[in-house]
């Protein structure tokens, strides 16, 4: 038996230190550093089998390097494909985190039911007959997966080599433990020696593991942050429980782009993939009011028609209030200051509120010029046209400058029927016949002279 030794671990970054200090020397948090009991024996848990060939590896000339690459795997699901930046990546490590009960485990079973690949879905939180009445929700004529309830990594191997999966779906990383490690399971040491042990049998055998990992109150990866560097993808799932839509992003992705964005509608049958987004972030209404104006903007490749709402009223108390929901409260206030400065309007004794309806944040800054636009619309009382769209950035001397990909957000407000749209005339323009008119404007007073 290996001799039992006590070492000290950072919860918050994960350091470890032979003794314990107050403060962690690696983050600077304070009172973060716990003592653990490991136990380690020398032999690993997972184990090549004798029947698979191991490639040694050796020095290559970097033009001797086979640049071809390895097909994806296609999950059958165009949302998931897209953050991930087109499908799985053989041997590759995936974490989706998430808020408890905003749909983790519900999306990796109903990717799981539906991928043409046979799939082990390992499970620690819920029992098999849980899964099944989950499962008969979503798809109950999958024949390619399978259900296994287990947390020792010991005996998810054992089932693994006897099952020989193309994928394998871990729900959830705090829940597993391995019996070379004298803690509980969700410790550090737990979650660091689980981790390796899954990669290292994804980067043998070429199988993707999907992970489910837990997250703290602040909104990050439960456990040491090393946890997100040994990973190659980190997915955060994201949403408000009180709404039906829920968003999937890429924190990390080693094989693809950290820009896409996936949307998803919570429904009794599962997650709905949302193709089209402009659907839920525009909200339809018969009448005009003032105070909402639409932004194109792009997150990653896909361009996006969304509502800005603001409300600016005499100001209650005596300092004005300034509340920003999905936008950046700073930026918020430098607009407001721009049009003060160069537009005459005296904002400094009222409230402004703003709001990103849909519940996504948003921080291209071809917004701008629609956050001044409704801006404008309230403070005015005015309502701005239903088809009219904006798409530029607005400087602090009041020049509306231009942005990137404008024609792609022009071809999108053209798709989903508006009639205008207000982009920077120093934008490079070569579209023509087009049937959206293109109102170029240069400085704030332009957009001023438009709608009050």
């Amino acid at each position: 038996m290996a001799k039992i030794k006590t070492t000290f671990f950072c919860q918050n970054c994960g350091s470890q230190y032979s003794k314990w200090q107050g403060q962690c020397t690696a983050c600077k948090e304070w009172n973060t550093i716990v003592e653990e009991v490991i136990q380690k024996e020398e032999k690993s848990s997972w184990k090549m089998p004798t029947s698979a060939v191991k490639r040694a590896s050796k020095p290559l000339r970097i033009n001797e390097i086979d640049v071809s690459q390895e097909a994806r795997m296609n999950t059958e699901d165009q949302e998931f494909n897209r953050v991930l930046g087109g499908g799985i990546v053989p041997g590759s490590l995936i974490l989706l985190g998430g808020e408890p009960g905003i749909g983790k485990s519900t999306l990796l079973l109903q990717i799981s039911l539906k991928l043409p690949y046979k799939t082990l879905y390992v499970s620690g939180e819920e029992s098999q007959q849980q899964i099944k009445m989950r499962a008969e929700r979503i798809n109950p004529n999958s024949a390619n997966c399978y259900i296994l309830t287990e947390t020792k990594t010991q005996n998810i191997f054992k089932q693994i080599e006897a099952l020989e999966p193309d994928i394998v779906v871990i729900d959830s990383i705090q829940t597993l433990h391995t019996e070379y490690i004298e803690s509980s399971s969700g410790s550090i040491s737990q979650i660091k020696e689980c981790t390796t042990e899954l990669i290292k049998f994804a980067k043998e055998t070429a199988t993707p593991v999907i992970l489910i990992g837990h997250i703290t109150k602040d909104g990050n990866i439960a456990g040491p942050k090393i946890l997100e560097h040994m990973v190659d993808t980190v997915l955060q799932f994201e949403g408000d429980r009180n709404h039906v839509f829920r968003i999937l992003r890429a924190h990390k992705n080693r094989f693809g782009s950290t820009n896409e964005l996936g949307i998803y509608e919570m429904q009794g049958s599962g997650l709905r993939e949302v193709s089209n987004p402009s659907e839920i972030l525009i909200s339809k209404k018969d009448e005009e009011l003032s105070g909402n104006a639409v932004a194109s903007t792009l997150e990653g490749m896909r361009p996006l028609m969304i509502e800005v709402q603001a409300l600016v009223s005499t100001a209650v108390y005596g300092t004005p209030q300034r509340s920003a929901t999905g936008f950046n409260a700073k930026r918020l206030n430098m607009l407001l200051a721009v049009l003060e400065k160069r537009a005459g309007f005296r904002l400094g004794a009222k409230d402004v509120f703003l709001n990103i309806t849909g519940g996504i944040s948003v921080d291209d800054p071809a917004i701008d010029l629609a956050v001044v636009a409704s801006v404008l619309s309230s403070n005015e009382d005015v309502a701005i046209p239903k088809d009219y769209c904006f798409a530029a950035e607005v400087g602090l001397s009041g020049e509306i400058r231009p942005v990137q990909r404008v024609e792609q957000r022009i071809l999108e407000a053209e798709k989903l029927g508006f009639s205008t749209i207000f982009v920077s005339k120093y934008n490079k323009i070569s579209l023509k016949n087009t049937g959206i008119k293109i109102q170029l404007i240069s400085k704030i007073e332009d957009l001023v002279s438009f709608l009050v």
